[in-house]
């Protein structure tokens, strides 16, 4: 197999199509072991911030931009130089449509720009996650319009990503690697190609084993934050901190996994990837009525953080419309400045539908992006937390670390606290 022959001298160009928080560490990866890489990506912007060696992913720094043409990387929108890449590593994103079924767009968008310029022993993986068949029933029929037949010209093969972006004990080239493959060739392959950068690479039978098991890693994750965030209602309802119960429980040293609760799920896949799995197993009339209700618990989050803020002006002696909240934090989780899926702006939309005047602060954020769902809070700015005294309440929607926590409390007239950043009872605190 000559592609495998090619890897194994060290001599395989890789291209990464999609220059994101996926695609971009995994260029760099690649790029540190000595291996040429040719980034591809539709944004012109991308590109030519690269290419001034400027970043546009806060934990990714500039020195990494720099570093990475050094050692020779090549973004461009130029599709056409996919024909010299050996492997093309597949990184884009895989969103929710309106009616939360898969959006295929990029996938179908990125394979189809592809298609020109495939040849022949050249390897195709798809990093994006997404239900189990799409590599075999979405991919492959697109890309043999080539003329070229999959597992007998070119390759495919499926390898999940696991980015943690800003996670201070992981990285791309330490967490472990599943690949799966529908030929034994192409696993090889493909094997071979992340076992030069990843220091664990586990290969599975199949393409669909390897997205089933991102499904099963996300799923697994989606329905134990449902149920920290259920019990948050119910232990509140008790009279009963639950921050407190976690603490208490998280000292069993077997047979318990630690979740906290929050204002909703956010990030590009959680609040997404079971989605996928209950609209995939509709096409088997399977029911997933469990992973269904742990979506509608973690997605009904911020209507419940909203009627807590409203009863909390209530017992105030005034109402929310009119008033005027701060939030605090626009990021989906701590410390990073990814902004996708972020409950924070569904509660933002209801606080705003309410009748209140919101703004938000944000270090990581300081401009809200542009985004599909929530355009209309594009190029807004970050408000200072010393205005925090300005507002008729705080709600923490971010618990980022570089934020002072007791300085906000002197300055705010009411905390409404979905983080459990307060432990400790405070005249001035909702817990919510």
């Amino acid at each position: 197999m000559e592609l495998l022959e090619r890897i194994e001298r060290g001599e395989e160009i890789v291209g990464v199509l999609g220059l994101g928080y996926v695609g971009l560490p995994l260029a760099a990866a690649f790029l540190r072991k000595g291996v040429k890489v040719i980034g591809l990506d539709t944004d012109a912007a991308k590109v030519d911030s690269l290419l001034r060696g400027k970043t546009y992913i806060q934990h990714i720094p500039d020195e990494v931009i720099r570093e990475c043409l050094d050692k020779g990387f090549q973004p461009t929108t130029d599709f056409r130089r996919a024909r010299e890449c050996d492997a093309i590593l597949i990184c884009v994103p895989t969103p929710l449509t309106a009616n939360h079924e898969p959006d295929m767009t990029y996938v179908v968008g990125s394979c189809e720009s592809l298609v020109p310029y495939l040849r022949k022993d050249q390897m195709i993986v798809l990093e994006s996650t997404t239900y189990p068949g799409t590599t075999d029933e979405v991919m492959r029929p697109i890309l043999e319009r080539s003329g070229l037949k999959a597992d007998r010209d070119f390759w495919m093969a499926y390898s999940p990503e696991r980015e943690d972006p800003n996670n201070p004990d992981f990285e791309t080239v330490t967490i472990p690697k599943v690949v799966g493959a529908d030929h034994p060739d192409a696993l090889a392959a493909a094997v071979a190609l992340y076992g030069r950068v990843i220091k664990r690479v586990v290969p599975v039978s199949s393409t669909r084993v390897a997205e089933a098991s991102k499904i099963l890693e996300n799923t697994f994750r989606a329905v134990n934050i449902a149920l920290v965030n259920e019990l948050k209602i119910v232990f509140n309802r008790m009279g009963i901190d639950v921050w407190e119960v976690i603490d208490a429980a998280a000292t069993k040293p077997f047979g318990f996994m630690r979740f906290t609760p929050g204002p909703g799920l956010g990030g590009h896949c959680i609040p997404i990837d079971p989605f996928y799995l209950t609209w995939k197993a509709r096409e088997y009339d399977v029911a997933s009525r469990f992973i269904e209700t742990a979506g509608e618990v973690n997605t009904s989050m911020p209507h419940w953080v909203v009627m807590q803020t409203m009863e909390a002006f209530s017992k105030r002696g005034r109402g929310l419309a009119g008033s005027k909240i701060l939030m605090v934090g626009l990021a989906y989780k701590k410390n990073v400045d990814d902004a996708r899926e972020s409950p924070s702006y569904k509660l933002w939309e209801l606080l705003e539908h309410q009748g209140v005047e919101v703004s938000y602060h944000d270090p990581f954020i300081p401009v809200v992006p542009p985004s599909r769902e929530h355009g209309q809070f594009a190029g807004r700015i970050s408000t200072p937390l010393d205005k925090a005294g300005d507002y008729d309440a705080v709600l923490i929607s971010t618990d980022h670390d570089g934020i002072d926590w007791v300085d906000l409390l002197e300055r705010a007239k009411l905390v409404i606290d979905t983080r459990g950043v307060y432990r400790k009872p405070h005249p001035k605190v909702v817990k919510s």
